[in-house]
Order: structure tokens, then sequence, then C-alpha cells
């Protein structure tokens, strides 16, 4: 081609150039600095295009994870274009793109870490001078850098107007869902087309329908990314692989704790920029303050409700003086507060375990062994934390969540409370604390009933013997006899009492009392009253029954006690028995079996005596 030719081709080339340099001038004055990055370059490379009379114009972006430049904006359209692989430390490429087309490639940074490429498409027969297009590389660097700083400058500027509504609004507030519901808003507004969720542990309950996932904290897992951002407190990145993304992780950090961690994904596997994970950090330590403020309010305000559930709790059980009333009533209250299934309290006395009366049904059946098993394994270890979210259900059964609160009273563990739900992580770590807390408290409720219980049997018991007192036996019939229709009164006496002492000594004397008490209690009904009645005479009343039933429960006695007792001893028998029919009172009816007592003792004693209204006869 002629020098001439050459020339003038590249007068026409520069001629369009300079007309493209005058028409962007006037394209920047009216451009709109609202939209995304991508649209003011399909923008700017249309203009390209028409002036250069190109086929077309695509702008590139680096990604540095698959090592090719993929298309970011285009002069017509979506950017349809594949990949382009690196082209090492070349500026500009032109290659032959097929058929009639040709392809001049434009390198340059269109930051200090992001790589950029412009792709010129033009025909064969109307190609540019390389000199041109290195001063058209050089031009297109500068015009994209600073088209990208203004829309960087004009969107810091309103992400930073964002995140101050975002704090001036979260930190007005005191509820944690406000917070969490703020974040997910903000993040929308700043990033609509990144994914995104809030990873928040167990003790945070899911609400409502934010994209919240539950954080694993399993020491038996591999550390994530996430977990390793929730303990450091240091924000992490990776890269996912199908489909290839970039992931952020930034911990939602107060000054006390790190509370969650949010996740963000990008839509492109491009690392985050500096400036984006300095924003991203500047939102999730705001969040982390503002959470941390509307955790300590609502903790107070929990705080406040559990002392009152103590002291409402104390005032119940002190108004409630039976053990088995006490523990019921304690039970309910666990199963309300805490939202329990099942409920189990225990007693240690003389190194058993012994399930007190009021605990639910579940704890007096053969499955509740694995749980308990479970607690005093635990226990036994050392192990303070009696507390679990999620137990294997193939090693237990149908419940899930696990936490026991010991008994204690001056540092000594008298007892163990167990409570149990069907659903995991149903119990948090702060339900455990309160509940360790109630259980103390009521502890000394406890055993105070189970002392008042235990004088008022000591009242109405005889020391030796364990039978209960005269006196309760007076008070017994007295009842009877003011509500059943008839009643029998039996009194036993040791014959030859007296030469057992003396023979074998006072002591073998008490163990034949205790033998023949025992034999009569063994041989008589829950219902009836066995009771020492003095000395080595005892008593049995038995309410509800004819005077046929008393006789023959008076002969199974005596005759029991001849067999069983060492050394051999018998017994004399008095028998006496009421209806309503008659008029007589209790004193009478002591009078009658009193009096037949003393014919079996006159008349060879080891033989029964009945005193009934009219007569007295031996059985």
């Amino acid at each position: 081609m002629p020098v001439w030719v050459e020339k003038a081709m590249n007068k026409e080339e520069m001629k369009r150039y300079e007309s493209f340099k005058q028409k962007f001038f006037h394209w920047f004055l009216a451009f709109q600095d609202d939209g995304p990055f991508s649209a003011a370059a399909g923008e700017l490379l249309a203009l390209l295009k028409e002036e250069l009379a190109l086929e077309q114009a695509v702008f590139y972006l680096y990604d540095p994870v698959r090592a090719a430049f993929y298309p970011e904006a285009a002069a017509v359209g979506t950017p349809d274009a594949g990949p382009i692989a690196a082209d090492g430390e070349r500026k500009v490429a032109v290659v032959d793109a097929g058929g009639p087309h040709m392809a001049a490639r434009l390198f340059f940074m269109l930051s200090d870490e992001t790589p950029a490429m412009v792709e010129l498409m033009y025909r064969k027969d109307g190609g540019f001078d390389e000199r041109l297009l290195w001063e058209i590389r050089t031009d297109l660097a500068r015009l994209f850098r600073k088209l990208s700083a203004v829309l960087q400058g004009e969107g810091e500027e309103k992400r930073y107007g964002q995140l101050h509504h975002f704090a001036a609004k979260i930190h007005s507030s005191m509820h944690i869902d406000v917070v969490l519901e703020e974040i997910i808003r903000t993040l929308q507004n700043v990033y609509p087309s990144f994914t995104y969720h809030l990873l928040l542990s167990h003790d945070n309950h899911l609400r409502g329908n934010l994209p919240i996932k539950t954080l694993v904290l399993d020491e038996r897992e591999k550390q994530t990314a996430a977990l390793r951002a929730f303990l450091t407190g240091q924000v992490q990145c990776e890269e996912m692989e199908a489909p290839p993304r970039s992931v952020l992780y930034a911990p939602i950090k107060g000054v006390q704790a790190v509370y969650g961690v949010i996740e963000i994904i990008a839509p492109y596997a491009a690392p985050f920029p500096k400036r984006e994970i300095h924003f991203i950090s500047l939102l999730a330590s705001t969040a982390g303050s503002a959470l941390e403020n509307a955790k300590l309010y609502e903790q107070s305000r929990r705080l406040v409700a559990d002392l009152q559930l103590i002291n409402d709790t104390m005032r119940q059980l002190n108004a409630r003086p039976r053990l088995h009333e006490a523990i019921e009533y304690m039970v309910s209250q666990i199963q309300q507060s805490f939202g329990a299934d099942e409920v189990g309290f225990f007693l240690f006395a003389d190194g058993k375990r012994e399930l007190l009366p009021g605990s639910t049904p579940f704890f007096f059946d053969h499955r509740s062994e694995p749980y308990i098993e479970w607690v005093e394994k635990r226990r036994q270890s050392g192990n303070d934390i009696l507390f679990a979210g999620d137990v294997c259900v193939s090693a237990f059964g149908s419940f899930r969540s696990i936490m026991a609160a010991p008994m204690q009273q001056n540092k000594e563990t008298k007892g163990l409370c167990i409570a149990l739900a069907s659903e995991p992580y149903r119990f948090t770590f702060e339900m455990f604390k309160l509940l360790e807390s109630l259980v103390q408290h009521s502890t000394l409720a406890f055993m105070n009933a189970m002392l008042r219980e235990e004088l008022e049997k000591m009242v109405v018991t005889d020391y030796l013997t364990k039978l209960h007192t005269r006196r309760y036996l007076d008070e017994v019939i007295q009842t009877s006899m003011g509500s059943d229709a008839s009643g029998a009164l039996i009194l036993f006496d040791i014959d030859n009492f007296k030469q057992i002492n003396d023979v074998y000594g006072h002591q073998t004397g008490d163990g034949v009392l205790v033998q023949v008490a025992e034999t009569v209690r063994a041989n008589i009904r829950d219902g009836d009253v066995a009771a020492r009645w003095g000395g080595e005479e005892l008593a049995v009343y038995l309410p509800k029954v004819p005077l046929s039933d008393a006789i023959s429960i008076a002969r199974r006695i005596t005759e029991k006690v001849r067999e069983q007792t060492i050394p051999t001893v018998t017994v004399s028998c008095g028998v006496s028995w009421w209806e309503r029919q008659g008029c007589e009172d209790a004193k009478q009816l002591f009078k009658r079996a009193d009096a037949a007592l003393y014919m079996a003792k006159e008349t060879g004693k080891n033989c029964i005596f009945v005193h009934d209204d009219c007569h007295l006869y031996k059985v």
C-alpha cells in the first residue's frame, strides 16, 4: 500500500476518533450517575462503536480464580461472549477473529487490584493503526477508571448514607428481631444481586422468614470459614466451586462477644475488593454493637422475670407443706416455664436413688433409664454442665433435649431434677442456668417438707417397733366410729415376756418385740392400723370388718407369731367389735378388748377371747 494511502487512512481514523472524544464530552455532561457501572460502560462502548464504525465493543473484567477475562458490558445487547485467557504482559493485541473480522484487545488496570480489557471487533478491510490503538487504550483506561471512580464515589456515598440510617435505626431499638430484620433490609439495598444469610447459634431461635441458618458449633466437624469468623472475630473469605462464587463471612461482633456471622455470596468468583470488605465489616460491627445492646436489654428483662419466677415459686412451695404437693407444683412450673415434656425429681439417701412422687409418669417407666444414666455418668465424671441440646435418638429414645440440676444443701447433693423435651435444642443455656437456680432455691422447701413429714411420722410412730403410737390409734378409732358402719379392735400381749428379758436379756426382748410387730404388720391390710399399746402389748384396729373376719385375722397373727419368732414366743389375744346400731364409744371398745385380753392371760395364755356387746367367750 502506498505511503500516502496509509497516511490518509490514519488521518481518517484519527478524525473519527476525535469525533468520539467530542461526543463523549457531551455524553458525560448528560451522564446519569445513579446507575450500575455495567450500564454506564455499555453506553460508553455504544458511543465508541458508533463513532469508530465497529462491529462490536465488549468490556471484560479479570477473574483471578479462573485466570481469564469475563464480559461485563457490551455496546450492543448483553455481553454473551465467552471468557478470554490472559495474554501475558501485552497491553495491545490484535487477533484474527475469524471470517472477515479482526479483534483488537486493549488491556489496562481498572483499579490497583482489578485488571480489565476492552475488545474492539472490526472488519479486516477497515483496520486500525497500531499507534491509534495504543492511544485508544490509554484514553479508555483513563475513561473507565474515572467512570468507575465517579460511580464508586456515588455508590460509596449512598452506601454509607444507608449505613448511617441503619445504625440510627437499630440503635434506637431494643428488640433483637428489629436488629436482624434491619441487617437483612440494608443488605438487600446495598447488594441487590448478592445472596446472604445470617448464621446464628442455636440459642437464637429462627425468627420469621429471615434468611437465617444455624451456625454449627461442633468440635468433631472440620472448622469452616464461617466458624473461623465466629471464633476469631475476623472476616473470612472462601471460593465456592460449583457454581464458582466468592463468599465472605463477616462476624457480628460486639464488645463482649461474637453473636453470629453474616454470609455474603457474590454472583461471581472475583475476590471481594478491599473497600467492600471494609464496608461489610463496618456494617457487621455496627450490627454487633446494636445486637449486643438488644441482648443485654432482653437479658436484664429476663433476669427480672427469672427473679419474679423464683419468688413466686418459693411462695407457692411454702404454701404446700406436703412433699408430693411441692414436687407436683415444681413439675408443673418447669413444664410451663421451660417447655419440658417430662420432669423427674430424685432423692439420694443411703446410697440409693429414689424417684419422688409427683414426677411425671415417664420416669416411673424403664424407658427413662438411658436418660438417667446419661446424667449420672456426667455427674460422676465431675461435669457440672448437665445439659445437651440434641442427643442421639438411637442411643436414647424420642427425647432430644436434656437438662438436669442438682438439689444441693450445705454443699451436699441431696437429689437431682431432670427435664426432657422431644424437640432438639428446646432448652437454651440460659434456661439451664435458671433451672439450676430454681432447683437450688426450692431444695430448702423440699427438705423442710421432708423434715416436717418425718417429724409428723415420729410423733405418731413408736421408736422401737415402728408401729403407730396409741395416741394415733385413738384418733383413728374416733374418726372411724364417726364415719364407718363397723370395726374391730384386737389387743395382743406377748406371753411370759418378762422371762424373755430375764433369760436372754433386754436386747433380745426388744428384738422379739420387733419381730412380733413385723408379723402383725405383714398380716393386716393397708387400711388397717397397727400400734404399740404399751410395754409388750400391741393393738390392731380393723375398720369396716365383721367380727368373723377380725377373729380370723387374730388367729392368723397368733399362729404366725408362734411359727416365726426366735426365740419362739406366743401371744394372748383379746377382740372387741362395734357396729353403728350400738350406742357405745371408743372407751367402751377399749374396755371390752382389754377385758377379753385379761381372760386370755388368766386362762392359760396363747389363746383368743372375744367380748362382743353381751358375751365374753374363748375362740
